[in-house]
């Protein structure tokens, strides 16, 4: 599906970018545009798949240079043929109502200020790659549970996801991002996945985290993301198991001493779809086995009394955390679509934001990192989460 929806929106931004220069060129100059443009859309398309292919063996500074110009001049494309044609329905809906004027080809364009489309959308563009992606906010919530012990009253998570560390994220701007962090004194910080993404950087990654554990009262807890099992899963677990991460596989941990407050960590499912399931078929009857048992394995042991907040990377495990009573489940994988509109498009069945289920809470993190380097509507984040008495 990942692939098919991958493909859908490149064909979209062709087209889209020969609608603009048909309506905003005219003669023999629309005729040399739409060529280049055509051929240069289908150089940069497979030259960077074949980047995508090999990326392990491209440096990670080619990659935020050549990933932030296709993307910039990709996405230009796209805003101006929607722009052009948003152009032409208020145009055809004015028409519609008003005296009709004599045809002419001069009149094809759109506006006689054509350049402003492109002008526009490649303004739209740059503040979605060079502003908005590096722009991390913090988000604030406050979560009623009920029967919440007094020593848990206030207790503050937060919650980070989806850094993939590499080039669009680099190790100095993860620092800057514990710094922030810390500073805002949590009581743990939550990493659900998708952090340790770069073969060369991961153990680096993982001392700097490491490092950090002591600036949280009660310390680190993080969960696998399907890309730590992309990026040598078995040399990940074997530099956690050398740190005061509490790194959490289908178990769960007690917080502090003599209280009841449990962390679970479950893995990403092997079976689980990229994005949305389906809800039919073998493979998504295995993915809904494997959350229930690696649910189940994480709560061996835990009290009926216990407050628990599971740690998740995939969104879906929430319809299981509920059945459960679990009042709280951090997620992340969808990086909130990254623009605002395709959360729309239902590609995950729980895209970004909070959700809700009876008294059970679940937050789906927008992401600190990117898919691809754009990002509207929709920044980079860093969630907090207060505990608080429902009466």
């Amino acid at each position: 599906m990942f692939l098919t929806v991958t493909a859908g929106i490149l064909a979209l931004i062709l087209f889209l970018g020969i609608i603009s220069v048909n309506f905003l060129w005219t003669g023999e100059n629309k005729k040399r545009v739409v060529k280049i443009l055509t051929l240069t859309n289908l150089f940069l398309i497979a030259l960077f798949f074949g980047v995508f292919l090999i990326r392990d063996s491209v440096s990670n500074s080619f990659m935020e240079v050549f990933g932030s110009c296709a993307t910039v001049f990709l996405l230009t494309q796209f805003f101006c043929g929607a722009a052009v044609i948003i152009a032409l329905i208020i145009r055809t809906l004015y028409r519609k109502f008003h005296k009709p004027t004599p045809y002419s080809e001069e009149r094809r364009r759109v506006l006689k200020y054509s350049l402003l489309y492109p002008a526009m959308s490649l303004a739209v563009s740059l503040y979605g790659n060079r502003i908005e992606r590096m722009d991390i906010v913090d988000r604030f919530f406050e979560i009623p549970i009920k029967n919440l012990p007094p020593d848990l009253q206030n207790f503050t998570v937060a919650q980070i996801s989806d850094v993939h560390l590499g080039a669009y994220f680099s190790l100095e701007r993860l620092q800057s991002l514990l710094d922030r962090i810390a500073a805002a004194k949590p009581d743990i910080l939550a990493i659900t996945g998708d952090i340790f993404d770069d073969v060369d950087l991961n153990d680096a990654a993982i001392k700097l985290v490491d490092s950090y554990c002591e600036k949280f009262k009660y310390g680190i807890y993080y969960c696998h993301g399907n890309h730590e099992h992309f990026r040598g899963i078995q040399r990940i677990t074997q530099q956690l198991s050398k740190t005061k991460i509490n790194w959490l596989v289908n178990q769960s941990a007690r917080v502090i001493p003599n209280s009841n407050l449990y962390i679970l960590g479950v893995d990403y499912p092997p079976a689980a779809p990229v994005m949305k399931s389906g809800g039919r078929g073998e493979k998504d009857e295995l993915f809904y086995k494997q959350m229930q048992d690696y649910l189940e394995k994480s709560l061996t042991g835990i009290p009926y009394n216990a407050t628990v907040i599971l740690l998740a990377h995939h969104p879906e495990f929430f319809d299981y955390a509920a059945q459960k009573n679990i009042p709280l489940t951090l997620t992340g994988h969808t990086h909130g679509a990254q623009v605002w509109g395709l959360h729309l498009l239902e590609v995950f069945k729980y895209t970004r934001g909070m959700y809700q289920k009876g008294d059970c809470y679940c937050y789906v993190h927008s992401g600190c990192g990117s898919w691809f380097c754009f990002r509207l509507f929709t920044p980079p984040e860093v969630a907090y989460f207060r505990l608080t008495n429902k009466i």
